[in-house]
């Protein structure tokens, strides 16, 4: 087992959860309520990575990442390094590649609110903020969760995108997918293989705790009638 490529695959995964949890449930608190007559467009844009090849995604944002692109060169230029094959690209790129893994599941459990509580706060004079706190956030959390789950395990998993991004530095992004793709190069399958179990079986787990959260599977039992 490569451990720094587990550390590094972690460390992303948990900051691209964390990072779509801010940036995400706005965007799909917006999406489960506004009547925007366009709003489909947007919806199109949230769900493009689900439909659009990895490779696809990552030529276009390598092309926005380069050094003599604007936005690469005012990165490098407030931070002082590239962001075209560093960990600061990567986060960028997993974030827009995850979106709708946190969004789509985010604005589901949302529009499922009943309106008639949230129209209550806003009755008594809570703020849209606090309604938003107290209210729908508290009462859509199994499916906020489900959504935070979803988009560490494929955050987790993610190759094309880390690949055309990222590349393969050591310490730097080189993640567990990468770290197989590697292994197999080298015919060095048994190495491959405990590394591709390991994601299997972590993939299964997130998956079991993603669906037993959606069915209620973790609630405590009632007790029995005697």
């Amino acid at each position: 087992m490569d451990y720094a490529a587990l550390r590094l695959s972690l460390e992303l995964a948990a900051l691209t959860t964390l990072a779509l949890l801010v940036l995400g449930l706005p965007l799909a608190a917006w999406l489960a309520r506004s009547t925007f007559r366009l709003k489909f467009l947007v919806e199109a844009v949230v769900a493009l990575p689900l439909v659009l090849p990895p490779t696809v995604l990552g030529f276009y944002l390598l092309l926005a990442f380069a050094p003599q692109s604007p936005l690469g060169r005012s990165w490098e230029r407030l931070t002082g390094h590239r962001l075209a094959f560093s960990f600061d690209g990567l986060l960028i790129a997993s974030i827009l590649y995850s979106l709708p893994f946190a969004v789509q599941p985010f604005a589901a459990a949302l529009s499922a609110v009943d309106r008639r509580l949230v129209e209550a706060s806003h009755t008594l004079g809570a703020s849209p903020l606090a309604t938003f706190l107290r209210v729908s956030l508290p009462l859509s959390a199994r499916g906020v969760l489900a959504g935070a789950v979803l988009t560490f395990a494929h955050t987790l998993g993610e190759f094309g995108v880390v690949l055309m991004v990222g590349g393969n530095l050591q310490g730097e992004t080189r993640t567990l997918s990468i770290a197989i793709f590697d292994h197999v190069e080298a015919l060095e399958y048994a190495a491959a293989g405990r590394t591709a179990l390991f994601l299997l079986v972590l993939s299964f787990a997130v998956l079991a705790v993603t669906y037993g959260l959606q069915r209620g599977a973790f609630e405590k039992w009632p007790a029995r009638s005697r």
